[in-house]
């Protein structure tokens, strides 16, 4: 299976980035085609500009996205990491969503359309490989904000099959090693079983 894993977490020696290794493991000792694109390695700028925002409609993406643009067209499973921050995706994450999911790459909105066509019908399964400082009762009461932006607005652009898989460790800010070394292992052994 050809595998796009994005990994966004700013500090390469974090928990996150431990997953990360781990999950590009799993993926390659199963014999999966593997891109990774690390968003804070990559230098990239999330913020959308101004004529990004008024040609929204418009298909394609700037210039120098168009790299991932063609990462997502290529892939056939979607490997997202990163930790979760204020219940949600991570502002660099969120601005990939923003600036790279966008008309002629992820959807199509013809005239008088009253709902987007998705068009990485090519992505079959979507995982999420991330972290959250607190327990997992308490994200639970904030609505898990980045769980569903993922299984429901991301996964809408996908295959209509398309599956996905949560994995994640809560309660991170109190967990001990034992507890953190389960969680590596159950990311390697999820993403070798995909």
């Amino acid at each position: 299976m050809r595998v796009l894993v994005v990994h966004c977490h700013p500090d390469p020696e974090s928990f996150g980035a431990a997953a990360r290794d781990r999950a590009l493991a799993g993926l390659r000792s199963a014999g999966h085609e593997v891109r990774l694109d690390d968003l804070y390695e990559d230098g990239f700028e999330p913020a959308l500009s101004a004529h990004e925002r008024r040609t929204h409609k418009e298909p394609g993406v700037a210039t120098e996205l168009q790299g991932y643009a063609d990462d997502l067209a290529w892939a056939e499973a979607l490997v997202l990491v990163y930790p979760t921050w204020w219940s949600g995706l991570p502002a660099m994450l969120k601005g990939w969503i923003d600036r790279v999911w966008v008309a002629g790459v992820a959807w199509n909105m013809d005239d008088g359309d009253r709902t987007p066509t998705p068009l990485l019908r090519n992505i079959r399964r979507i995982v999420v490989v991330t972290t959250h400082g607190s327990p997992k009762y308490l994200n639970a009461l904030e609505g898990e904000s980045g769980k569903r932006t993922v299984t429901r607005s991301i996964r809408a652009m996908c295959s209509r099959r398309a599956r996905t898989t949560w994995c994640a460790i809560y309660n991170l800010d109190r967990c001990g090693e034992n507890e953190r070394t389960a969680f590596l292992d159950r990311v390697e052994k999820t993403l070798a079983d995909l």
